[in-house]
């Protein structure tokens, strides 16, 4: 077999297996369950998990300031700060 044939059957394979980890990556954002069955560019696909990512990534840090607060205000030998530490560990 010439070289030309397994360089295109591999680039083949990978341009496949990157196909479906996109459509994989696809299925796990939120907004792209409506219209999993549409096709989208895989570009399209990364810039809304960047865009999702992002999204967490913010949830969590106002969580987190969230939590800080109310530790910060809880009275530390009270029921509810024994269920925060709880939920912490």
């Amino acid at each position: 077999m010439s070289s030309r044939r397994s360089r295109s059957r591999a680039s083949s394979g990978s341009a496949s297996r990157i196909s479906d980890l996109v459509a994989k990556l696809q299925a796990l954002l939120p907004e792209a369950r409506l219209r999993s069955n549409d096709r989208v560019p895989s570009a399209r696909v990364l810039q809304e998990t960047c865009s999702y990512i992002r999204s967490l990534h913010r949830e969590v840090d106002d969580l987190s300031d969230r939590l800080s607060e109310l530790l910060a205000t809880a009275d530390v030998s009270t029921a509810q700060a024994a269920v925060i530490r709880s939920l912490l560990m």
